[in-house]
């Protein structure tokens, strides 16, 4: 009854041209999101190669400067205006993003994206392009790598442009299997259609 509420509520806002983001939905959907993460993702970003990624990132950059990660977020953000760039083509054809890309099919369209990023906050790999490569001045990164081992973040529910669903991202920290420490976290857009929402 709650969904049926739900998708009433939902259609009288879009027929009146309001936002699709109704109040229940919004307070509804991150429970099943939280289940979703616990109950799948942090187990397919537990992989060996995931860890094996953002540990090398880590050491790679362990000394970059925050002049160091602008510059790069500056050439990430013109090689995907432009369309691509050896910046963006190295990283979507790592070993990491073809897994990523992997485990986004294998949801069978519950997911709209999914990208791991290092202790910085750096883009380690994804299944498709993000708009930016440094995500440490953004919730995704700073509510869950920041936070701690267990954190997840389920930001709001927005609807997408194009394909006019209701999605959300949902944002965990990735632990070292051996020392229990983050060392990077993940974020994945998650389609509430497909949850049935």
């Amino acid at each position: 009854m709650l969904k049926n509420m739900m998708m009433t509520a939902a259609a009288g806002a879009l027929l009146c041209g309001a936002s699709l983001v109704t109040p229940a939905l919004a307070d509804q959907h991150e429970a099943p999101i939280k289940e979703m993460v616990e109950a799948k993702l942090k187990a397919a970003l537990n992989d060996p190669v995931v860890i094996a990624a953002i540990k090398a990132q880590n050491e790679k950059n362990a000394s970059v400067s925050q002049a160091d990660i602008d510059a790069l977020d500056q050439k990430w953000r013109g090689e995907v205006e432009a369309g691509g760039g050896a910046m963006v083509d190295e990283t979507l054809s790592s070993e990491l993003s073809s897994y990523l890309k992997k485990v986004k099919d294998d949801q069978q369209g519950a997911l709209t994206e999914l990208f791991v990023m290092d202790a910085k906050g750096l883009n380690v790999g994804q299944s498709d392009p993000t708009s930016d490569y440094w995500q440490g001045d953004e919730a995704k990164w700073q509510k869950t790598f920041s936070v701690g081992p267990d954190a997840v973040f389920v930001d709001e529910v927005e609807q997408d442009e194009s394909t006019q669903q209701l999605q959300s991202q949902a944002s965990f920290t990735i632990n070292d299997p051996e020392t229990g420490e983050p060392i990077g976290a993940a974020t994945a857009g998650i389609n509430l259609d497909m949850l049935g929402m």
